[in-house]
């Protein structure tokens, strides 16, 4: 078993130019996996609202939710750098609030690091996390809990106006002690110029090869999660086709009496005249 990888590790992966492997993971079953394959980084998103729990969007998503979901995760890969997502509410009211959550992550769930959307305007919110001596990833870019003053999911930093602010975001994030940034749904062109002017690892989901290392949802990259396929996504198998046409063939079996067969079935030890006359005691 490989020794788990800490955020000095990273760094030092950022500098030597070998790229981050880093997908999601929500159960004890699917968090194994990634660690048996070798992932360096497992991050337990607050997708899981979409993913996992069937909700429209990120917002519902609760810290009840993510941290159940990180130990579950957590005790599938014990070896793996594993993140906490910061869900919604949790940590944009004060610093203080910021700050217990983060380290009730640490705490019940034990995570090694936690993750929290936005720029500039949470920078206060990374430095206090940051100064209790918690590990913090910033987020910025498409943001899917600030979806709506977005205008929906969609790429950002398209255009100079916006990329500017992205850099700003990012150099502040750098500046407020965050130990590494998420870019989401930007250009390569940008992504480059951030992951070159940063020290910090820059990771991509949606943001090109140049960042640093790369992030995918593993209800997308394994076609579990059917409502929609976002752009950056790469389907590696299509794991819901699998599994509905299992379920099919077992309704099949069942209604042509096909199962169980007598493999399946445990057999009785005494003689059936013992227990014929069993049956006859409660006729």
């Amino acid at each position: 078993m490989a020794k788990k990888k800490s955020i000095l590790d990273l760094h030092k992966m950022k500098k030597s130019g070998e790229k981050v492997t880093w997908v999601t993971a929500y159960d004890y079953p699917m968090a194994s996996f990634a660690e048996q394959a070798g992932i360096d980084m497992i991050l337990v998103g607050d997708s899981l609202g979409m993913v996992v729990l069937g909700y429209e969007g990120t917002v519902p998503v609760s810290m009840d939710d993510c941290i159940s979901h990180c130990q579950a995760a957590r005790r599938g890969a014990p070896n793996t750098f594993i993140v906490g997502d910061m869900p919604f509410g949790s940590y944009q009211t004060t610093d203080g609030n910021a700050v217990a959550n983060a380290c009730k992550f640490l705490k019940e769930a034990n995570v090694d690091a936690i993750k929290l959307e936005g720029g500039i305007r949470v920078v206060d919110k990374i430095k206090a996390i940051a100064d209790a001596g918690i590990i913090v990833i910033g987020h910025i870019g498409l943001t899917p809990q600030s979806a709506g003053q977005l205008g929906g999911f969609k790429a950002q930093g398209l255009h100079v106006d916006s990329a500017r602010e992205l850099i700003k975001d990012a150099i502040a994030i750098q500046e407020a002690g965050a130990l590494a940034l998420l870019l989401e749904a930007v250009p390569p062109e940008l992504s480059k110029f951030i992951a070159t002017k940063l020290s910090i690892p820059v990771y991509s989901i949606g943001a090109g090869l140049p960042c640093d290392g790369q992030l995918i949802i593993c209800g997308d990259m394994l076609g579990m999660f059917q409502a929609f396929t976002p752009k950056f996504v790469k389907k590696y198998a299509n794991v819901a086709e699998v599994i509905i046409n299992a379920f099919k063939e077992y309704i099949e079996d069942v209604k042509g009496e096909r199962f169980p067969e007598d493999k399946h079935v445990y057999h009785i030890k005494d003689s059936l005249e013992d227990f014929n006359k069993l049956f006859e005691e409660f006729k």
